[in-house]
């Protein structure tokens, strides 16, 4: 069971950079893995970047040498740094956590970029 609260979504320019952020309710060092999901309109969600319990990472290659993800274990929480924003980035954004066999999602926090 794990609660997660994303922040840091809005509206920036393309070109800009943003940082989510993803409270977690648990220790994260003790969660398989943490996740970033972004779902723009008509569209399925997509798995954006991983950050294991290990510290491997792996990143979707649309946002690969854009976005990094990583992990403040004293704070329970996950960020996704967003630099370079393009329009096409434009979605919402989850947070989700694979713990015991179950993946648990945050509400989502919505990341707008314009032109």
């Amino acid at each position: 069971q794990v609660q997660l609260v994303e922040s840091g979504g809005g509206l920036v320019q393309a070109g800009g950079s943003l940082r989510l952020s993803c409270a977690a309710s648990r220790n994260i060092f003790r969660i398989n893995a943490m996740d970033w999901y972004r779902q723009a309109p008509g569209k399925q969600r997509e798995l954006v970047a991983t950050v294991t319990s290990g510290g491997r990472t792996n990143y979707a290659d649309s946002v690969k040498g854009r976005f990094t993800i990583s992990r403040d274990n004293a704070k329970n929480t996950v960020y996704l740094q967003m630099n370079s924003l393009k329009p096409e980035d434009t979605g919402v954004y989850y947070c989700a956590a694979d713990s015991g066999g179950n993946k648990y999602w945050g509400q989502g926090t919505q990341v707008t970029v314009s032109s």
